[in-house]
């Protein structure tokens, strides 16, 4: 078993996403760090903290120069020391090499790093959010009167319509898409506040060098030091594992609609079975609903609060634990997709659902009928007593009710369902997201 199966050779065509692999390979790291060295550099050149002329050659050779991370390992803990040492080497200026990484620490370079990594992960998962987004927009107005039985508990419980199940799919979606702004505005960052967050070393107007390196970088400015206030990181995080149980929801719910004793949805590409050649077993349903499960384990272990001043073994956690859960929402968001292009909604099997001959999915609707005539705890106890003697006579509960109280007024049972506001929220959903789709 590979210790991650998200570059498992056996496991990362299920579980693994070559394009968030990349962002997160260590190779991005430390072009991501040396981008925000020269940036450095170049802004303290022009702030007179470093000689200009230092800053200006720095912010040039930082994006010439090759490192590669292998020379780099090391039991030291942090990275930024053993990089900062490389490149000096490698830049063969020593009069201007100095002036690398000056005033700064390593925490404010690596976290800064990250904020670089960190936005190209969201762009990209907007970009797979969108294009879910449509696909679930025209499932949804395409069967938004396609009668389903809704369940719950597991258990057939009234008429609605598929259109309506796939809305409670995309609304989590739309409100995933507008809260990315605001994250990007206010999550990713710089960091530079030095050693201990007081800025010491870093001259005159430590607040104006941050702001300046943010512009730079197009990042924001935090207007403090966040080595140990990770709440910004921590919101980047729930928004990873919402993503991810938002896509868990809709795996769950192919994966109970798909099943042979249900068949009201069919997958495209299903996994087949290695014992068993009549099984099309929901392969990438199922992998959704496994990183649903794993990803809040991940929210929980970055939350912790961090110590003082800076917190080793906190920001350690987040290595740890931060990865997987980017890579378990990239990929989340890319399957999510999948399954829902290859989905095809049986309509057939619904409707013969709908029309079980005993109606006992008209329940709720003959108990409301019965209140013109009694008290409303009488009326479903009433439902009750004679739904439990449809089920031992298999006589139908709708004729069972007409004749034991033929003066309430019954429900129209003509129309192959009452949708109630199934159809109309399965349109408002559409139109809601054909708004977010639309936004520039």
């Amino acid at each position: 078993m590979s210790t991650s199966v998200f570059d498992s050779i056996l496991h990362r065509d299920l579980f693994g996403d070559a394009e968030v692999a990349r962002l997160l390979s260590d190779s991005a790291e430390v072009r991501a760090m040396m981008l925000v060295l020269g940036a450095l550099a170049k802004v303290q050149g022009a702030a007179g903290v470093i000689p200009e002329v230092s800053g200006v050659f720095l912010h040039r050779a930082t994006m010439e120069i090759q490192i590669d991370p292998m020379g780099l390992a090391g039991m030291n803990g942090v990275v930024v020391p053993g990089l900062v040492g490389a490149m000096r080497t490698a830049l063969e200026a020593p009069e201007h090499a100095q002036f690398l990484h000056w005033g700064a620490t390593s925490q404010d370079v690596q976290d800064t790093a990250q904020s670089l990594r960190l936005r190209q992960v969201l762009g990209l998962m907007e970009t797979r959010l969108r294009n879910l987004l449509t696909v679930l927009t025209d499932l949804a107005d395409a069967h938004a009167e396609t009668p389903q039985a809704a369940r719950t508990y597991g258990q057939v419980a009234v008429p609605s319509s598929f259109g309506a199940l796939v809305a409670t799919w995309g609304y989590p979606v739309i409100r995933l898409l507008e809260r990315l702004p605001d994250l990007r505005r206010h999550a990713l960052c710089v960091s530079l506040s030095g050693a201990a967050g007081t800025a010491s070393q870093l001259g005159p107007d430590p607040a104006a060098l941050r702001g300046a390196l943010a512009e730079a970088l197009g990042l924001s400015d935090p207007q403090q030091s966040w080595h140990a206030e990770r709440g910004r990181l921590i919101e980047i995080a729930q928004w990873l594992s919402a993503v991810t149980t938002t896509m868990g929801k809709i795996g769950e719910d192919v994966l109970r609609l798909s099943r042979s004793d249900v068949g009201e949805t069919q997958l495209g590409g299903a996994g087949a079975s290695s014992t068993m050649p009549q099984k099309q077993n929901p392969v990438a349903a199922s992998a959704l609903v496994a990183l649903a499960r794993m990803a809040p384990a991940q929210l929980s272990a970055l939350s912790i609060p961090h110590g003082e001043a800076r917190d080793g073994a906190a920001w350690f956690t987040e290595w740890l634990t931060l990865p997987p859960l980017v890579s378990a929402a990239a990929r989340a968001s890319a399957l999510a997709g999948d399954v829902t292009r290859s989905l095809s909604p049986n309509a057939a099997a619904m409707a013969a659902r709908l029309a079980d001959p005993l109606g006992l999915i008209r329940a709720e609707a003959l108990s409301f009928a019965l209140t013109a005539t009694l008290r409303r705890p009488d009326a479903q106890a009433e439902v009750k007593r004679l739904t439990k003697e449809a089920i031992e006579t298999g006589r139908p509960l709708p004729d069972l009710v007409a004749e034991a109280h033929p003066d309430a007024p019954m429900p129209p049972l003509s129309s192959p369902a009452d949708l109630g506001q199934a159809p109309q929220d399965a349109r408002a959903f559409a139109a809601a997201a054909r708004k977010v789709l639309s936004a520039d």
